[in-house]
């Protein structure tokens, strides 16, 4: 076996001064991942060892920015699991689009107070417009890339939701609601499907941005879990002809907004017990029990159950391996705060193009942290029955 170790002498003699500490870093970084990957594989590189519990499958490359500038990294993989840098810092490029974003309203005139002082304490007092430019379209390719991507395979369950920013347009400060697509596909992995910027959450907007993750590639859909919006419950039904599902935790809240304050413990209470049953019919059984037993105090409300029923519990129809999951859009909540935590920095946006930037980098940084995690979002044997193709789906055989 050849030996591929560097001494630091040889590193010095070999490279030029200015670009020494970049080559450093790399050499660093190359003998960390190597350590790292032979403690998960229980061998060296090439190594014969009867201690092996997994195996090298190439790799592949990254681009590691740093303040001694961009290291060009071949980062191992593996046959079972995957493998990430532990020393990579995986909020980076979110931290430069958040960066960009307010040194573009800083050079505009535009920023609010507290973006002046986030300003001044990154100390970018003195920066030019050439040097946000050219920031500015390095974070954009790589997020239009993301976000343009093909979507392939088939995507059984897909939460979407919004949340809203505000943005200048024509000298004026508007709202704008930006919507995030989350999906879990066939293998039972969760990635980010898209994003979009519009002036509201109408039906028009909705359908346009599901039709585009259709062009993309987007297939299969069984389930939608959003809030209770008509824009998107009729535009799930006009493009991808899936099952709707009302957010259970939006719902509650309609609900108790309509129990009154005294009686909202009892009437939660009664509602979960429907949502405690083992199957739809149950469930179904169970519900209208409750509607029946409020509608003489509360007609409304009563009322008001009836209507939701068919949504609210649709995901009953689901496995029950998955339903906790799939009942609201808690999967996104995390995302969404992460969302408005950066936003809230800028407080105002300069243009629509600051929002895709910075929300577009939030969501690729969120999707490579999910893509490089070992355990799946849901289960293979759990997601088999609920395929289209017949060889998937066939029961799994007894050893």
């Amino acid at each position: 076996m050849t030996d591929e170790k560097m001494t630091v002498q040889t590193l010095i003699e070999k490279s030029p001064d200015a670009d020494f500490l970049r080559e450093m870093i790399g050499f660093a970084a190359e003998r960390l991942m190597e350590l790292e990957v032979s403690g998960l594989t229980g061998a060296g590189h090439g190594e014969r060892s009867v201690d092996r519990i997994n195996q090298r499958n190439g790799y592949r490359d990254r681009d590691w920015e740093t303040r001694a500038g961009t290291v060009e990294l071949r980062i191992p993989k593996l046959r079972k699991g995957s493998y990430f840098p532990a020393f990579l810092e995986p909020r980076r490029m979110a931290e430069k689009a958040l960066t960009a974003v307010v040194q573009e309203a800083y050079i505009q005139g535009v920023s609010t107070r507290s973006v002046d002082d986030l300003v001044k304490a990154m100390g970018m007092g003195g920066i030019s417009k050439s040097q946000v430019s050219r920031l500015c379209e390095e974070i954009d390719g790589k997020v239009k890339a993301f976000l343009d991507r093909p979507i392939e395979g088939d995507w059984l369950y897909l939460w979407i939701d919004a949340t809203y920013v505000k943005v200048r347009q024509n000298g004026r400060i508007v709202p704008v609601a930006v919507i995030v697509a989350v999906g879990v596909n066939s293998d039972g992995r969760r990635e980010v499907l898209g994003m979009d910027v519009g002036p509201s959450e109408a039906e028009t907007f909705w359908t346009a941005f599901l039709r585009k993750l259709a062009r993309r590639g987007l297939r299969g859909v069984k389930l939608v879990i959003s809030d209770a919006h008509e824009g998107i419950k009729a535009a799930v039904a006009k493009v991808l002809h899936a099952t709707w599902q009302r957010c259970r935790v939006h719902f509650m809240r309609n609900v108790l907004a309509h129990a009154g304050r005294q009686g909202r413990r009892v009437v939660s209470a009664f509602i979960a017990t429907a949502f405690a049953q083992d199957d739809a019919d149950a469930a179904r059984t169970q519900w209208r029990r409750v509607a029946d037993q409020l509608r003489p105090k509360l007609p409304k409300l009563a009322t008001f159950l009836d209507e939701a029923e068919v949504d609210v519990l649709a995901y009953m129809t689901f496995p029950a391996a998955h339903r906790a999951k799939l009942h609201s859009t808690n999967p996104l909540e995390r995302l969404n705060g992460e969302i408005k935590r950066r936003t809230e920095v800028v407080g105002i946006f300069p243009n629509e193009d600051a929002i895709i930037r910075l929300v577009g980098a939030i969501l690729l940084e969120q999707n490579d942290e999910w893509a490089v995690q070992r355990a799946r979002y849901m289960t293979l044997e759990t997601m088999a029955p609920l395929s289209d193709d017949p060889i998937v789906s066939l029961p799994l055989l007894a050893g």
